[in-house]
């Protein structure tokens, strides 16, 4: 505890101890739903009795909490040490169901599960190490499908519960269950834009205490249950007996957990980049030996495989409390709960749609980490345009059709059976066959289509050819470039574009001042006339700059010629992030205000902005695919 007060970093910061248990109780109001479903829909699947539900129901709430204290606490080369609460992951119901079924159902099915369960936890302990040197195969565009999948593909049971619950036994869809849902999304809304630091973090569990006293109030929220409920109940190793062994069943459910460490993988490089933590390859080896370990640990309190649970993500990014401690104070109470089944059957009076129209926050926003992750993605390569758009279309095919799953071999459901696993093997599959399988030639970037330059070309040409290729990005002198051909080798397309970025402004000022002083004036007919170069042209004709009217030509030379006059230089503009004429007059007028030195760096971010245009132009028609799309962006 001592070190982790020391700690600068937020994750390792101990909050207050009030502070902790309510934040902790809104990681577990807003987890609890998704944590006691698994053992509800294997109890009815199987045949288990109410008493054995509820047995199942206690200790899984007691091996979460065992299980997310070890994932965020963390001891030797065990849990991540991040705010991840860990729950029984929905990957594992259907292949669970089929193995208990296949052993005669009931309890002889249960110890059959059990057996797996042991093994496959013990399994993923021991491969963690060498599943996280794997990590290499999970760049930006993998962990951003993952994750926006994961997001995406768990709405829908956001839905189902804001509707009344999902599956046989829901409640009718009515008006009532949708202004639960919705009252309860738009209350979290209001309070993150009204309020701050306390209050708007705990905006879920406002939500959430506030829907359910208005259901409670108009008679949907029922608390019944409460009073039958024991007021201690301490869940027994090995509570229905012995575990059994069954090679079929075993390896099922090791097949389950790596699909599962692909999960957790997505889970904690989002949790990384919400708390503002590198992830490294020895992180994902701790998360995984958690993994291992609490599944190992379920297997012997009578519960099911672990992972991260995603919605709980999606509370980290929502709250910004990115105390790892919290969660540790969320395992303490949900071992609590698991001890005191009257405490659970309280949350477990949470109305369906309540828990609905916070999950509908929740986990939209994981899906938003997922696109941020994916603004690091190059999609100037149009293989990760592919790999992105396959696996998120064959995960929402299978998140929408569920039944796709009963076309497909029975080896096969447990791929299909979750559009989160299909999607996530679809993209690592797809980033294997496109960067990984053969030699990678990398995007074009430069030519034209049937004679376009690629990046592994531009990384083997000489200093001339490199200048003679992207000399216009520039006007006049040429040593920008020649510059930032000394950064090579380029990792990518952005990597590229930096160098240039990174040349312009490590120059010396007298250098500086005469590339500024090679561009032509803005609205010249020098310009229209095409002397200037093409590129000019394509600039300033974007906001028809080479078709003014006189007395507009006329305008604009005016403040051009005032602002030459002033600073020695010619009125440098991008012109295609201008709104319109009028905004490239008023900026003109504006910077007529400004000291020399001011000018001097506004002009070089001006140079800067028109050499990532002119890049932009480059790789377009080198690609007519990025081309086609760019054009079309432009022109809606």
């Amino acid at each position: 505890m001592k070190a982790a007060r020391t700690s600068r970093h937020p994750v390792d910061q101990v909050l207050p101890p009030g502070k902790l248990v309510v934040y902790g109780a809104q990681h577990v109001l807003a987890f609890y739903a998704g944590a006691v479903i698994v053992p509800i829909l294997l109890a009815s699947s199987i045949g288990l009795s109410t008493e054995q539900l509820i047995h199942l129901i206690n200790a899984d709430l007691f091996t979460c909490g065992i299980a997310s204290i070890i994932q965020s606490v963390g001891f030797w080369k065990v849990g991540v040490k991040l705010p991840l609460l860990q729950g029984v992951t929905f990957t594992a119901v259907s292949p669970m169901i089929a193995i208990g079924l296949a052993a005669g159902g009931g309890t002889d099915g249960l110890l059959v599960i059990y057996g797996a369960v042991l093994v496959a936890g013990l399994v993923t302990f021991f491969i963690a190490p060498f599943f996280s040197r794997l990590i290499r195969f999970f760049p930006p565009v993998v962990t951003g499908s993952v994750i926006t999948i994961i997001g995406l593909a768990l709405l829908p049971v956001a839905a189902g519960d804001a509707v009344g619950g999902a599956g046989p036994d829901a409640a009718p869809m009515s008006g009532k269950n949708m202004a639960y849902a919705l009252g309860t999304l738009a209350l979290i809304v209001l309070i993150q834009r009204v309020f701050k630091g306390f209050m708007a973090t705990i905006a879920v569990l406002a939500g959430l205490v506030v829907g359910t006293m208005v259901a409670w109030a108009f008679g949907d929220a029922h608390f019944g249950a409460v009073s039958d409920a024991a007021w201690v109940g301490v869940t027994q190793p090995f509570y229905f007996g012995w575990p059994k062994f069954s090679l079929a069943a075993i390896i099922s459910m090791v097949v389950v957990m790596l699909i599962t460490a692909v999960e957790t993988t997505g889970d904690v490089f989002a949790t990384g980049e919400i708390v503002e933590k590198r992830i490294g390859r020895e992180d994902i080896a701790k998360a995984l030996r958690a993994d291992g370990l609490a599944t190992t640990i379920g297997g012997i309190f009578n519960s099911f495989p672990y992972t991260c649970f995603a919605e709980n993500v999606g509370l980290v990014r929502l709250t910004r409390v990115r105390s790892r401690w919290v969660v540790a104070a969320a395992g303490g109470i949900m071992i609590l709960l698991g001890l005191l089944p009257k405490a659970g059957a309280i949350v477990a009076g949470i109305p369906h749609p309540v828990l609905g129209g916070a999950a509908l926050a929740m986990f939209a926003t994981v899906a938003v980490v997922g696109f941020q992750t994916l603004a690091k993605v190059d999609f100037n390569d149009h293989r990760n345009v592919v790999i992105v758009a396959t696996s998120v279309g064959l995960a929402m095919y299978v998140t929408a059709q569920p039944q796709v799953a009963q076309a497909v071999p029975d080896w096969a459901e447990i791929i299909f059976g979750s559009g989160i696993t299909l999607g996530s093997l679809t993209a690592i599959f797809l980033n294997l066959l496109f960067h990984h399988v053969g030699k990678d030639f990398g995007p074009a970037v430069a030519g034209q289509p049937g004679d376009s330059i690629r990046l592994d070309q531009v990384n083997k040409m000489s200093r001339q050819e490199f200048v003679d290729t992207f000399g216009e990005l520039f006007q006049g002198p040429r040593w920008a470039v020649e510059r930032a051909w000394e950064l090579r080798p380029y990792a990518d397309t952005h990597a590229l574009r930096r160098s240039f970025q990174e040349a312009l402004f490590s120059g010396s000022r007298d250098e500086q001042r005469e590339l500024i002083s090679s561009y032509p004036q803005l609205g010249s007919q020098f310009v229209a006339d095409g002397l200037s170069g093409p590129a000019s042209l394509r600039d300033q004709s974007d906001k028809g700059l080479t078709f003014l009217s006189d007395p507009d030509r006329d305008e604009l030379a005016t403040i051009t010629e005032a602002y030459r006059e002033r600073f020695g230089f010619p009125l440098v503009i991008s012109v295609r992030d201008a709104d319109s004429y009028a905004r490239i007059l008023e900026q003109g007028r504006v910077r007529l205000g400004n000291c020399e030195n001011q000018e001097h760096a506004a002009a070089l971010l001006e140079i800067a902005k028109i050499a990532g245009y002119r890049f932009d132009d480059y790789v377009s028609a080198a690609n007519p695919i990025h081309s086609a799309r760019s054009r079309w962006s432009s022109n809606r």
